[in-house]
């Protein structure tokens, strides 16, 4: 039975160790000021080249892990959004996500037909693969940086956005096989069946699952989180089989659930982030896997692939998709910012692959193309992004994780409590808790709102109602759900005009 315990053990340490490693690295990529992703693809691509034995896996098994690690993403994502963040920035991140892409890809294609030659099918293939932007890595990016207004929440929205539309767009496009016109009717029809469906199922598969969350209580915590990634899994599953976007449906479903309370919330939050981290470290090493550093060297695919990606970050992006930010009314810094770090990453690789494994006549080309463009976006765009929001004059805060916690467990959901951090800039900040109170309740009850708990330097602080609120302080207020909107629109950062 334990025969071959010996060459087990082995393979377990090799992995862990490399697993320590992987995750170490974020340590390192802060002080080179490259992204992890970067990291990982390009570390799992010279392993691969220098160790003969360590074997690429299929095509189809590289997509399914990287399938399910995107699931994993997009749903953290998505949660990490909300509702309340979605709403406000809508209209911006649709039309971004889906005209955009759009433009994108025509653009792209153009570009590839007339400068490199590729027959008008195969460059709308390839301009597909390379339009979406990446929710792993622009989460990886910004996951510890925030930003003020809505360009984060446009630049997060988009690329979890767009990566459904970019799915759902080559999947109908290898499935017409051709640029006819009958074609072409097939692909406009079976992209807006997936996008349709998949929203649609978004949305009630997130309220069946709140309401699931809500209801049916569990024996034990640690089988909460477990829930709902098989709920989430679930969704995808059943959205997929019934011709829709599962993707889009799974981002939907996070953004749906992200601003609502539940049994258990927090511990499913921190349980999807580390699942989230944890799916874009084996997304990209799978992937890297897969990388032939040989051909890479060839001229026609590093030439292609610089002018590509060059093109995207240089015109291609800042005018087409700039043009679907004009009705968004952003300031010029934000919509720079967002123009820029408009970021590729495992989404067009796994774009490439499907290509590999639909057999398209120079797929191997096609997908050394998109490994240089997503090298180019990641290594050069990824580590400029702090450089460049500095010399927009673009506030972005570092935001530090928080370790230690302290509260109290509840049989029965508590009533009008609300968890609320001062915003550097915001209503609150400076305002004692006497003066929030009567501007929450336009002075009428400022009596139904008092401050349970207020922790400022990592110290409890007492709490009076002419103590004065700083930026950072995090308070626990108890309160009248009518008065909560008010309260977090004088908490949220840079409130003030």
């Amino acid at each position: 039975m334990l025969t071959d315990a010996g060459p087990c053990a082995q393979l377990l340490l090799v992995v862990s160790l490399a697993a320590v490693a992987a995750v170490l690295s974020n340590r390192l990529t802060a002080r080179l000021r490259v992204p992890a992703p970067a990291l990982f693809l390009a570390v799992a691509a010279v392993a691969a080249a220098a160790l003969p034995s360590l074997v690429a896996p299929p095509e189809r098994i590289v997509e399914r892990i990287v399938t399910v690690a995107l699931l994993c993403i997009l749903f953290d994502g998505g949660m990490h959004i909300g509702w309340r963040r979605f709403r406000g920035a809508a209209a911006p991140i649709v039309v971004v996500g889906v005209a955009g892409t759009f433009l994108t890809t025509g653009a792209v294609a153009a570009l590839a037909h007339f400068a490199f030659g590729f027959s008008w099918y195969v460059a709308l293939l390839l301009g597909t693969a390379i339009a979406p932007t990446d929710p792993a890595v622009v989460f990886s990016v910004l996951g510890r940086r925030e930003l003020p207004g809505r360009s984060s929440t446009i630049l997060e929205g988009e690329s979890g956005a767009n990566d459904p539309v970019g799915i759902a767009l080559l999947v109908s496009l290898l499935a017409a096989g051709s640029l006819s016109g009958g074609a072409l009717a097939q692909v406009a029809g079976e992209f807006l069946l997936q996008m349709g469906v998949g929203a649609a199922l978004g949305v009630v598969g997130g309220r069946a699952l709140l309401w699931f969350m809500r209801r049916v209580s569990l024996p034990s915590e640690g089988l909460y989180p477990l829930r709902t990634l098989a709920c989430v899994l679930v969704l995808y599953g059943a959205t997929t089989l019934a011709h829709g976007s599962g993707f889009l449906a799974v981002f939907v479903a996070g953004i749906v659930l992200g601003d609502e309370r539940a049994p258990f919330k927090r511990e499913v939050e921190r349980f999807h982030s580390a699942l989230a981290s944890l799916a874009e470290i084996v997304a990209f090493v799978v992937l890297g896997l897969t990388v032939d550093l040989g051909h890479l060297t060839q001229t026609n695919v590093w030439v292609p692939g610089v002018v590509l990606g060059v093109s995207l970050a240089v015109v291609i992006r800042p005018v087409l998709v700039g043009l679907c930010l004009l009705p968004a009314r952003l300031q010029r810094n934000e919509q720079a910012f967002v123009l820029f770090a408009g970021l590729k990453g495992a989404v067009p690789i796994l774009l490439g692959s499907m290509l590999l494994a639909a057999n398209i006549p120079g797929a191997q080309r096609l997908y050394g193309i998109v490994i240089i463009v997503v090298a180019f976006s990641v290594l050069v765009q990824g580590s400029l992004v702090p450089t460049v929001a500095r010399a927009l004059h673009l506030p972005m805060r570092i935001v530090e994780p928080q370790p230690w916690s302290l509260g109290v467990r509840l049989a029965e959901e508590p009533e009008g409590v609300l968890r609320l951090t001062v915003g550097a800039g915001s209503n609150a900040d400076g305002q004692t808790v006497d003066d929030v109170a009567d501007v929450a309740t336009d002075s009428g009850d400022a009596a139904e709102i008092w401050v349970n708990m207020l922790v400022r330097d990592h110290a409890l602080v007492s709490v009076r109602g002419d103590t004065r609120l700083k930026a950072g302080d995090e308070i626990l207020v108890s309160a009248d759900e009518r008065w909560h909107p008010h309260l977090k629109d004088l908490f949220r950062a840079y409130g003030r005009s």
